[in-house]
């Protein structure tokens, strides 16, 4: 009787450790649940970096870079020829003297390539993140109205070439609504994240002109020395007070596979860009306080999916430090032709 006694209350002690245990674990499980569902940086600590919906960066990489190849344009020169002048397809006249080219420090002779881009839309813009925004003497970023953005390139047998002397562009005003004479000369800078900022170019003294823009009623007269980014440009100026503002972009998206860009109303000629990214909060902003309180503009954000855009946009008065949120089911799919004809036809 005594042993059997003493293995009934060892099985009820058994079955009490039992039941303490499940509901432990059971409180344990349900309150990690809870955590996990309703934790407040959820869109920090869930970044998916692919699947249907969340490109990888290199594939948002791989769109921007195939939108600037499909506007590049390709000639061939000869280097004896001397001065030449090409004309884009936009009209713009490139003049370069091929006996001031220099390949590894000597002379070029012989046939040249030029790789040319021109960008006057904010479409094009915004696929191949060329936006305009001027580095301001403090270092702060703002936006810029521009006669039209360029990049060039001379090579030969793969091998960059430089120049020794100042090269044209003659650009026609038409194509950015006409001439505003505080139009200047700009180069462009691509930082380690990929996004273009623009730093004002130096006139030089005692020179023909060099870093300078001529303007006329019908053409910009650029004179530069160097190849790379070059820009037409002036500050946008609006003498309201101004503020910077947050946006959220779905979850899953950084600065890495998504961007995000603002479109100055009745502004054609210019696209500002948020390139500051909070990894803690998840947040995209214009952390430089040059926005004006009750502009009218429109938001954009832009992503990648399966080789085509993913992309919102939305319409905005710029209150004072103003944030707005992107919900994936705002967003829509487009090729990059319909893409930029949506971003166009913005007011």
């Amino acid at each position: 009787m005594k042993t059997t006694n003493q293995f009934h209350l060892n099985s009820n002690t058994l079955n009490m450790v039992n039941k303490t245990l499940k509901t432990f674990f059971g409180t344990a499980l349900m309150a990690s649940l809870i955590f996990t569902s309703c934790s407040p940086n959820e869109d920090v600590n869930y970044i998916p970096t692919s699947g249907p919906d969340r490109p990888t960066a290199q594939e948002f990489s791989n769109i921007r870079h195939q939108a600037l190849e499909n506007i590049t344009q390709n000639f061939q020169f000869n280097a004896d020829d001397g001065f030449i002048t090409l004309t884009s397809t936009h009209g713009v006249s490139i003049s370069i003297d091929g006996n001031c080219l220099t390949k590894n420090g000597n002379a070029v002779t012989g046939m040249v390539d030029l790789e040319y881009v021109e960008v006057f839309e904010k479409g094009n813009m915004i696929t191949t993140n060329k936006p305009t925004m001027g580095i301001m003497p403090n270092g702060d970023k703002a936006l810029l109205l521009t006669g039209g953005e360029f990049f060039l390139e001379a090579t030969q047998d793969g091998v960059t070439l430089e120049t020794n002397c100042v090269m044209q562009l003659e650009v026609p005003t038409a194509l950015t609504g006409g001439a505003d004479n505080a139009m200047i000369l700009w180069y462009g800078n691509i930082d380690e994240d990929g996004n273009l900022a623009w730093e004002e170019a130096e006139a030089e003294p005692g020179t023909d002109g060099e870093n300078t823009v001529f303007t006329d009623p019908t053409n910009y007269y650029v004179m530069f020395n160097q190849f790379g980014w070059t820009n037409i440009d002036r500050f946008y100026n609006d003498p309201r007070p101004k503020t910077t503002i947050n946006v959220t972009v779905p979850i899953g998206f950084n600065n890495t596979n998504s961007g995000v860009y603002l479109s100055y109303d009745g502004e054609d000629s210019g696209l500002a860009q948020l390139d500051a990214y909070d990894p803690i909060s998840g947040k995209f902003s214009e952390h430089y306080g040059q926005i004006p309180i009750g502009l009218e503009c429109h938001l954009i954000f832009v992503t990648e999916e399966d080789g085509n855009w993913r992309y919102a946009v939305k319409p905005v008065t710029i209150a004072a430090d103003g944030s707005t949120v992107f919900s994936l089911s705002e967003t829509s799919i487009a090729t990059e032709n319909e893409l930029i004809l949506q971003i166009n036809n913005l007011p």
